[in-house]
């Protein structure tokens, strides 16, 4: 299965979003990932549906959206309406993960869930079944630029299994510090979807950019 790059518009520059997004779409990037923050369940605050909108009028590309927002139900319908493709939100923010993923879906979008380095991943086993996505997040959700949590990878490999021996329909992404460095060892550990912001962002060149995080990973065979 071909590995995914979701270049995070957290670290754009977003006095010319639109230029941004074309640079890494022309580049390679296969989705765009939508990091929103709203304050309380992480210490920043980030984007609302109205600039989704304006994403999916400026590109074609999966819009894969991260709900880091403690009211999940309430908002989730909102980003898809505004255009997301997929909506993940954290375990840790619902009372009833499983009502969130069902109105996703009913809504005929994909839903993910994730989780935070701390929470174990027993807290979303009962729910896998009905997922399209699972993000393990490999830094503490809220900031873009921490240094890559190599502790988290155990539970990529941990979830892998699961989802292997239970054949269920998902794909596992990660999210926090990914470099062409970091995301060779987030992919032998059974990662398919992976989020990268500053090690695209912050390089002039995106295609190089993107093309040096594909080809690490493609060096495993």
């Amino acid at each position: 299965m071909k590995t995914l790059i979701a270049p995070s518009i957290l670290s754009a520059d977003f006095a010319k979003l639109s230029e941004e997004i074309k640079s890494v779409e022309k580049g390679g990037a296969d989705w765009l990932h939508v990091d929103v923050m709203d304050g309380h369940f992480v210490p920043n605050l980030t984007i609302g549906p109205v600039v989704v909108h304006w994403l999916r009028k400026a590109t074609s590309m999966f819009l894969d959206v991260h709900l880091m927002i403690t009211d999940p139900m309430t908002y989730a319908p909102q980003f898809i309406k505004a255009g997301a493709d997929s909506v993940t939100f954290h375990v840790e923010a619902a009372q009833e993960p499983q009502k969130v993923i069902d109105l996703i879906k009913s809504l005929g979008k994909k839903a993910g869930i994730s989780i935070r380095p701390k929470t174990p991943l027993s807290s979303i086993v009962p729910y896998l079944a009905s997922l399209d996505l699972v993000l393990i997040m490999t830094v503490e959700p809220g900031f873009g630029g921490q240094k890559f949590m190599a502790d988290m990878l155990p539970k990529v490999t941990e979830l892998k299994k699961i989802v292997d021996d239970k054949k269920y329909n998902l794909k596992i992404e990660v999210d926090g510090g990914i470099s062409a460095e970091t995301a060779p060892l987030t992919v032998k550990a059974g990662a398919q979807v992976l989020v990268a912001g500053n090690a695209v962002f912050a390089e002039s060149d995106r295609a190089a950019a993107i093309k040096k995080i594909r080809d690490s990973v493609d060096s495993l065979g």
